[in-house]
C-alpha cells in the first residue's frame, strides 16, 4: 500500500507540475482552474505519499492539508465559473497575480485561524475532513454540469474536447472523494463493516489514481492545443 501511495504521489506530482506550469503559460481565464488542481498536490498528495517527511503527523499540518484541499475545489470551481462567463461575454477581469495572491492570502489566514485556536484533535480533524470531502462531492457534480454548458459554448473550437476530459476528471474525483466521505460519515471500519469498507476503500484508491492520470493528461492535451 505504501508503494501505491508513492506511485500516486508521482502521478500527482506530474499532474500538479503540469497544471501549475499551465497556469503560468496561458491566459488569465485559465489561472484559477489550473491553480486549483495544483493545490491538490500541495494539500493532500504530498502528506499521503511521503509520510516520512518531518512534521507531517503534526495536527496543524494535517488540518492545513484538509483546508488546502477545500481551497483547491473552491478555487477551481470559481475558475470554471469565470470561464463560463468568458464564453458568454468574452470578458475576463483581474490579473494572474491576483489569483496567486488570493490563494496565498487565504492559506495564510487559515493557518493563523488554526494557531489561535486549540490544537486540532482527531475529532476536529475528522470534521474538517468531512467538510472538505463534502465540498468536493457536491461541487464536482455542479462542475460537471457547468463544464457541460461550457462545452456547448465552445464545441466548435479545437479545445472543446478538453472540457469533455474535465468532465471525466470530476467523475473520477467524485468517486475518489465520495467514497472517502462515505467511510467518514458512517465511521466504517474493517471489523464491523468489512464489505462496505473494502468496496469504498478500493473505490477511493481507484478514483484517486484515475483522477491523477486524467488531470495530467487533460492539461498536457490542452497545453498542446493552446501552444
Amino acid at each position: 500500500m505504501e508503494m501505491f501511495q508513492v506511485v500516486l504521489g508521482i502521478f500527482w506530482l506530474i499532474a500538479g507540475g503540469v497544471s501549475f506550469y499551465f497556469s503560468i503559460g496561458n491566459a488569465r481565464v485559465w489561472t484559477s482552474i489550473a491553480v486549483g488542481f495544483f493545490l491538490i498536490l500541495v494539500g493532500e498528495i504530498i502528506p499521503g505519499a511521503m509520510p516520512f517527511l518531518p512534521g507531517l503527523n503534526n495536527p496543524y499540518v494535517l488540518a492545513m492539508g484538509h483546508i488546502i484541499g477545500t481551497l483547491s475545489i473552491l478555487t477551481m470551481s470559481h475558475g470554471f465559473q469565470e470561464y463560463y462567463v468568458f464564453t458568454r461575454t468574452l470578458d475576463s477581469e483581474g490579473s494572474k497575480l491576483h489569483v496567486y495572491l488570493a490563494v496565498v492570502g487565504v492559506m495564510g489566514a487559515s493557518l493563523v485561524f488554526l494557531l489561535i485556536n486549540p490544537t486540532p484533535d482527531e475529532s476536529v480533524l475528522r470534521v474538517i475532513r468531512i467538510v472538505e470531502n463534502t465540498n468536493w462531492v457536491f461541487l464536482s457534480l455542479i462542475n460537471i454540469d457547468l463544464i457541460r454548458k461550457i462545452y456547448l459554448n465552445v464545441k466548435d473550437t479545437p479545445i472543446s474536447n478538453g472540457f469533455v476530459a474535465f468532465m471525466v476528471v470530476f467523475a473520477c474525483i467524485f468517486l475518489w472523494k465520495g467514497s472517502q466521505l462515505y467511510i467518514d460519515v458512517f465511521s466504517l471500519d474493517t471489523k464491523q463493516h468489512l464489505i462496505n469498507y473494502t468496496i469504498s476503500h478500493y473505490s477511493n484508491l481507484t478514483g484517486n489514481l484515475l483522477a491523477s492520470l486524467s488531470v495530467g493528461g487533460t492539461f498536457l492535451y490542452l497545453g498542446k492545443l493552446l501552444r
